[in-house]
């Protein structure tokens, strides 16, 4: 039996969003139990609340973004995927700007920020999400599946791309608080040269720079990896923060290729088939 967690003591932390490019200052807080995660734009009139739930979810374009009562918070899911992993059941997410701070494009500044601040055990029961059917999400050219499995949250991810730099890409992971910490969460965004003038003129990856997304263009890369298959592993990152709007899933994920688009999908089919 597991029972729900909140976190001992409120953390703050400012930075920039990365698609914003807007000065952002975060706080996380204790809250009860059965209040779930929960974004509060502090900057907003009345401070409207949105919970982190796969049903607000109303964009996937480069990031996922959350809905709730005409307001929204976008590119939540790396910080999603540090109160996962972490095992936060309730928190409460302050902004007072519509987008988290990017930190360095990984999730490890949340994860360490969530360790500073301590893990509370509540008194009430943690309603975990057993996989106990076969889900399948498919766009004809990617797919994510989720399957029974006897442990906790394990995910085996194909990342194929065409470039020479990058190419194939697999990786397998027991998600625990350690393993994530070593080896998922300091995984960073990736893009590609060629696309980042393009995303800026769309309003996108205004926040970006070396300093926080691993770049790369058709001869190298721009900045130093962290691991030789950093990409796929941010994959797994961001793909642990998509799940977690559907709750606390334990079950085998298997994906390829697979994107907020279909991780948000996944996290809403389970969502309807509990409802």
């Amino acid at each position: 039996m597991s029972f729900q967690t909140t976190i001992a003591r409120r953390v703050d932390y400012d930075g920039v969003g990365l698609h914003s490019g807007v000065l952002v200052h975060l706080s996380l807080l204790p809250a009860p139990v059965d209040a779930g995660i929960v974004f509060v734009r502090k900057d907003v009139a009345g401070e409207p609340r949105i919970r982190a739930t796969a049903p607000h979810v109303t964009s996937t374009v480069r990031a996922t973004t959350l809905s709730e009562g005409g307001v929204r918070v976008f590119t939540v899911e790396h910080l999603m995927s540090a109160l996962a992993a972490f095992g936060i059941d309730n928190c409460l997410v302050e902004l007072d700007a519509e987008e988290p701070p990017v930190a360095d494009g990984s999730s490890l500044v949340f994860f360490s920020l969530l360790k500073e601040a301590g893990k509370v055990q509540q008194e009430k029961e943690r309603q975990e999400i057993v996989i106990d059917r076969v889900y399948r999400i498919d766009d004809g050219e990617r797919f994510l599946v989720a399957v029974p499995y006897g442990g906790g949250l394990r995910v085996s991810f194909t990342s194929l791309n065409e470039h020479a730099l990058v190419g194939t890409q697999y990786r397998d992971f027991l998600v625990s608080e350690d393993a994530y910490e070593k080896e998922i969460a300091p995984a960073r965004t990736i893009a590609y040269e060629g696309e980042v003038e393009a995303l800026k003129k769309a309003g996108l990856g205004l926040g970006g720079t070396l300093e926080n997304v691993i770049v790369y263009n058709d001869e190298r890369w721009l900045n130093e990896l962290r691991f030789p298959d950093e990409l796929v592993r941010h994959k797994i990152l961001d793909l642990i923060g998509d799940l977690r709007l559907a709750g606390f899933v334990r079950g085998h994920i298997l994906a390829v290729k697979s994107g907020h688009a279909l991780n948000a999908q996944l996290a809403k089919a389970i969502c309807t088939s509990l409802a």
